[in-house]
């Protein structure tokens, strides 16, 4: 899988204003840095940025140094039980198959399956699952593009996906457009993202993150999640280490 991408964001609420209870904090310099925080706090007249929760890790800035802050909100809940919306029931005149329902088993699967063919980490590819949208193998956006990874009909055929909503296809046809992306953009993950949202043409156009808050937002909120999988991926690889060595004693 790709190592070494790039995590930059863009950010545009003016600084020092309340931030309420939120997934991160994106915060804009004004020399042109960006970057992702947990959350901040006053020290001394400074902002002091923690880099993820739960760490004491910090750095501080001056309000000048600051351009601007936005929070990012949290994403939807994840389902329950399942990942598809259950189809409505059938009517007893007119009784129809009841619908195959996408486990989250079965959605790891067509991840790891998708990111092995694509060199595309996993976790990435369930980040910007959960971000298009939050499993729903059916779900349709106001502009047209469709299930788990929301791909617009174009993309769809370019990637040889002809059923969007076959949610094995939809997720193999996003991860080749993906891979696409981060090839296009030498894996700086963010303006692959910015690209997967708003399109190479805005990207190409604006000469890296284009300005438009939607997008902005998209790009932190899948960083952020994909950031809190790997974390937890190598916590629990850390755990088997440990009771690996316990158990050869």
């Amino acid at each position: 899988m790709r190592i070494g991408i790039q995590f930059v964001v863009a950010v545009t609420v003016a600084a020092g204003a309340t931030i309420p209870a939120r997934a991160a904090e994106l915060v804009s310099l004004r020399t042109g840095a960006e970057q992702v925080f947990d959350r901040h706090e006053m020290v001394e007249g400074k902002y002091r940025f923690y880099f993820k929760k739960g760490s004491e890790d910090f750095i501080d800035f001056t309000q000048s140094q600051i351009a601007s802050i936005e929070t990012v909100p949290d994403p939807p809940p994840e389902p329950v039980a399942e990942s598809v919306k259950a189809a409505p029931p059938p009517t007893p005149a007119l009784a129809k198959p009841v619908e195959v329902k996408l486990t989250s088993s079965d959605l790891h699967q067509m991840l790891a399956s998708a990111g092995t063919a694509h060199n595309v980490d996993e976790d990435l590819l369930a980040s910007v699952v959960k971000a298009e949208s939050n499993g729903n193998a059916h779900a349709v956006s106001p502009k047209g593009a469709q299930g788990l990874m929301q791909l617009m009909p174009g993309t769809a055929a370019e990637q040889g996906v002809q059923d969007a909503f076959r949610p094995a296809d939809n997720v193999r046809g996003g991860a080749g457009y993906l891979d696409w992306l981060l090839q296009r953009y030498h894996d700086n993950l963010a303006l692959a993202l910015a690209a997967y949202n708003a399109g190479p043409g805005a990207v190409d156009k604006y000469h890296g993150m284009p300005p438009y808050r939607e997008t902005k937002l998209y790009v932190a909120r899948v960083i952020h999640e994909f950031n809190r999988r790997v974390k937890e991926r190598e916590r629990q690889a850390a755990q088997t280490r440990a009771q690996a060595a316990v158990t050869s004693r």
